[in-house]
């Protein structure tokens, strides 16, 4: 064997053959999660972290609870223009169809009627906006909630089983500026919220 010939080196073996081994990954943080036993807590709670500066954060609760969403500042959902924006293409598509079909596609003189003769164009325009604008609603709610998701970071918490039964909670997640600034701080704010438990959520 020639001597000044090395071998190449193989990922993940040093020299000998022994076999190297990478240090596992620090778990991730997703953010603070705190427990309220009723929903003016949660109100309360949520209104003192946007006063305090925190804007990543979300409420969870097992019904609808208005006032949450405007302690978040949710002013108005988005759901409105872009219903509203499909709906009008969908009208429009429609009454464009029926225009070709009828004037240049297939132009058929019923009863002596004029080939553009729009108020027979009515029901199918009425038809084609209802169904866009709800199949809009339906595509743009599922991507706007961020669906399909078949896990979430908040799951690995037992207490928030109960968050669709008799619980009220509040996560601060760890993007939020003021968050990734001081932790520390962060967790003694969420600590004086009068929650219930307070608890650190890992990816």
């Amino acid at each position: 064997m020639n001597p000044h010939v090395t071998t190449p080196a193989i990922p993940g073996i040093l020299p000998g053959g022994h076999e190297t081994h990478s240090e596992p990954a620090a778990p991730v943080v997703y953010g603070l999660l705190a427990e309220f036993a009723t929903s003016d807590d949660l109100v309360a709670a949520t209104q003192k972290a946007k006063a305090a500066g925190y804007n990543h954060m979300d409420t969870f609760s097992p019904y609808p609870v208005g006032e949450a969403a405007d302690a978040l500042g949710y002013t108005k959902s988005e759901m409105g223009p872009v219903m509203f924006i499909g709906g009008l293409t969908g009208a429009c598509s429609g009454f464009l169809m029926e225009y070709w079909c009828n004037t240049y596609g297939y132009p058929l003189n019923v009863g002596g009627r004029p080939y553009f003769s729009w108020p027979s164009f009515i029901p199918i325009t009425f038809e084609m906006m209802v169904l866009t604008t709800a199949l809009t609603g339906l595509f743009a709610l599922i991507a706007l909630c961020g669906l399909p998701r078949l896990n979430h970071p908040l799951f690995n918490s037992k207490a928030f089983d109960r968050a669709t039964k008799d619980r009220f909670f509040l996560c601060i997640e760890a993007e939020d500026p003021k968050y990734q600034a001081d932790p520390v701080a962060t967790l003694a704010f969420v600590k004086d919220l009068h929650s219930l438990s307070v608890e650190e959520v890992m990816e």
